[in-house]
């Protein structure tokens, strides 16, 4: 149907310009470590969240995250040994000046004002106060640093800097009750969380469905092209009447223009972050997951409902639709405006990977790589690119390109809907573990070959290189999870350690086989014509 091809064609070009904005895996900034702002004895520390649990008359209350300063004591990171100390509103309020009433071992609240930050931790410390929480005049926290030319850093308490909305939630708390206490401190991280095993094993998933579906297709089309030539037809068929109309191969040139579009498309999202750029993303994606989940239902029911998928009906505008296609449809589209209405309830994850997990299958179905050539342009582009976006970009922008995107970092929102996500079950701090979309369909490309080419040459598995090729991406990803931990959470582009893994064992296997002079060029393995494969078949029978 010409109509559904021009389609995923438009899906496919909107789902690869996010997916290249979305190559980076990340696991939440728990230490946050900036090695712009100056370190010198008394002010070394490095920039920890630091939880405040308050209680109210004695009934436990709110909790809220700052961020430590650079400066003054280390805050301890088990809550056992953090002790429930009482709040105290600073008088005057920015204590830029020594407080007028003495705290006994409180913790004193004190307004951001005009002076320096250990200015007000040294007048909090001589009256007395066992830490200070400074309120932001900001929603946002602020690295607490010390100036060049500061001398008085032997500070002996904990800073904290809370956002404006904790200071006027704490200084109600203040101004209603009796008393407040508030207890500080900045739990580890587990080495290891659980999600991201399953994270682990949801892209791997992935890539293994979207590969037996994409070489079993082309199998099929393969059969069906010879069984068109062994029945003497003049012509070979064209590609719409061999079911091939719907399958886009890639260029090396559109692999090429495929990064510097993207590259755009990232520093546009990058400079216009906003809460409405955020909801037509997630009406582009929600319009791409409704696509791919009915593609994906439709070839799964097929199986069992064979003849209600092979009867049409002509709908205005749409043309030919099956049957099985109308009924799968309205499901998809009710499943997917349900997700994008409700996408911030804490169960939402779960269908935003359903969703995305279907738009991943579909466009590793329609999209293929035709040789080994355009897929090492196309993953040393991406490879290339993801690094630059992820670590090269703070010389130019001052901060990571790609993690601020994939966050939705000044968006209000909870980062972009292009993401496998999964929450961290054990992590103190919550939040989610993330891959992007290019991380799992890029290096898909190469595996899905690899396997096309394996079924089409009869070769087993062991004799193959699709058993190579997903072993070697699932190795990278690991790789690249073992690195997000030894690098304290910062996003890490992932491609890093995909692409040497998954392209330089396909090569390596290539040359050893002799084979990669035709994986390279053809991207077919060498097959007898039909007409020859008949009449081997002739003479075997005379023989015998």
């Amino acid at each position: 149907m010409d109509l559904q091809r021009v389609w995923s064609f438009v899906i496919l070009s909107a789902v690869i310009l996010l997916v290249y904005s979305t190559c980076s895996v990340t696991a939440g900034d728990i230490v946050h470590d900036d090695e712009n702002a100056p370190k010198k004895p008394g002010c070394e520390n490095n920039f920890v969240l630091v939880k405040v649990q308050t209680w109210v008359n004695g009934v436990e209350a709110s909790e809220f995250v700052g961020v430590g300063a650079r400066f003054g004591r280390t805050i301890v990171s088990k809550e056992k040994n953090a002790n429930q100390t009482r709040l105290t509103l600073a008088d005057p309020r920015d204590c830029c000046s020594a407080p007028k009433n003495k705290l006994a071992g409180d913790v004193i609240m004190v307004d951001r004002g005009k002076c320096r930050f250990t200015t007000k931790a040294n007048h909090a410390e001589a009256a007395g106060a066992s830490a200070v929480l400074i309120i932001n005049n900001q929603k946002e926290l602020y690295k607490m640093v010390c100036e060049p030319d500061e001398t008085d850093l032997n500070i002996h308490i904990p800073a904290v800097m809370l956002p404006q909305d904790a200071g006027l939630s704490l200084e109600r708390m203040l101004l209603n009750s009796s008393s407040v206490f508030v207890q500080l401190y900045s739990p580890l991280r587990p080495v290891v969380d659980i999600a991201e095993v399953f994270l682990w094993l949801m892209a791997v998933g992935t890539i293994l469905c979207a590969s037996y579906w994409s070489a079993w297709s082309a199998r099929e089309e393969a059969i069906e092209h010879d069984k068109l030539l062994k029945d003497a037809i003049d012509e070979i068929p064209s590609e719409k009447a061999m079911g091939l109309g719907g399958v886009v191969d890639i260029s090396t040139t559109s692999a090429v223009l495929f990064v510097f579009i993207a590259s755009c498309f990232l520093v546009i999202l990058y400079k216009l972050m906003s809460a409405l750029l955020i909801d037509l993303l997630v009406v582009l994606f929600c319009i791409g997951g409704a696509e791919g989940l009915q593609t994906c239902l439709v070839a799964l029911l097929s199986r069992w409902f064979r003849h209600t998928a092979e009867s049409y009906i002509k709908v205005p505008i749409l043309g030919a639709v099956s049957y099985l296609t109308l009924a799968v449809s309205p499901f998809c589209i009710v499943f997917s405006v349900l997700w994008g209405v409700y996408r911030e309830v804490s169960f939402a994850w779960i269908g935003q990977d359903i969703l995305g997990i279907a738009l991943i299958i579909t466009v590793l179905q329609i999209v293929h790589i035709p040789n080994l050539k355009v897929g090492t342009v196309l993953l040393s582009c991406a490879f290339l690119y993801d690094i630059f976006w992820v670590f090269l970009s703070k010389k130019v922008f001052h901060e990571s390109v790609m993690i601020v995107v994939a966050r939705g970092d000044k968006s209000g929102e909870d980062g972009i809907p292009m993401l496998l996500k999964i929450p961290r079950m054990f992590d103190p701090w919550g939040g989610y573990s993330i891959i992007g979309f290019g991380d799992i369909l890029l290096p898909g490309l190469l595996v899905a070959f690899s396997l096309r080419y394996d079924w089409l040459s009869n070769r087993t598995l062991r004799a193959g290189y699709f058993l190579w090729a997903m072993l070697a991406y699932g190795l990278g990803l690991l790789i690249t999870y073992v690195a997000l931990n030894l690098m304290d959470g910062h996003g890490q582009p992932a491609l890093l350690y995909i692409v040497p893994f998954t392209l330089g064992t396909f090569l390596t296997l290539g040359k050893k086989r002799g084979e990669l002079r035709n994986l390279w060029s053809r991207g077919d393995p060498d097959r007898p014509c039909p007409h020859i494969q008949l009449q081997q078949s002739h003479e075997l029978d005379e023989d015998k």
